[in-house]
């Protein structure tokens, strides 16, 4: 029985500390993004770069399949978050951090018909501006 516990407990750290390291990874790739886009925020490689780290991350991927999403969809996206929220705060920015985050891709994807106003004060009460 105490080797049960031991196990369980390792278990139990192990996937802690996995999902630690992923939440990491996902904001250090958002900061790249905003930081790299900072000066050029209408450029389409953004679109392709979003596109495609959300493409290699287990969690936002199954999002994207279950949406039945397309790059076009991103697109469009994007350009709604752009209109209401092209301001940055710390290391946070609407139009890119938006979709690194399984909640607010998940809300974004099902909500794509929703005007820019209202998808843009959803993902700024998310991320507390």
């Amino acid at each position: 029985m105490k080797i049960f516990w031991i196990l369980l407990f390792f278990t139990v750290t192990a996937v802690f500390f996995t999902g630690i390291y992923r939440a990491f990874l996902i904001s250090k790739t958002s900061v790249k993004l905003i930081e790299r886009y900072s000066c050029d925020k209408n450029n389409p490689q953004l679109i392709d770069e979003i596109f495609e780290k959300i493409c290699n991350d287990v969690f936002l991927n199954r999002i994207l399949k279950k949406n039945h999403a397309t790059k076009s969809d991103i697109q469009t996206l994007h350009h709604k978050l752009m209109q209401w929220g092209d301001f940055r705060k710390y290391n946070r920015y609407i139009p890119i951090t938006s979709f690194f985050n399984v909640s607010t891709l998940d809300y974004l994807l099902k909500h794509k018909s929703d005007d820019a106003l209202s998808l843009t004060k959803r993902m700024m009460n998310h991320f507390h501006f």
